[in-house]
């Protein structure tokens, strides 16, 4: 244990720069939010043409 490992403070912060627990967390949180923004990016893109869809069904059933 070097001199600086002795102090309490800077063996915290040492201890934390190599905890990598997280990480795979945050891997999985940045891939559910990529996920989420092509889902909402393909209703927003859709949601006209199948509106306007819904539309010509609901007309030819009348």
């Amino acid at each position: 244990m070097s001199k600086l490992e002795k102090l309490p403070l800077v063996a915290l912060a040492l201890r934390f720069l190599r905890d990598d627990c997280g990480a795979t967390a945050i891997e999985y949180a940045v891939i559910a939010s990529g996920i989420a923004v092509a889902i909402a990016a393909t209703i927003v893109t859709l949601g006209s043409s199948v509106t306007s869809m819904y539309s010509s069904v609901l007309t030819a059933m009348k």
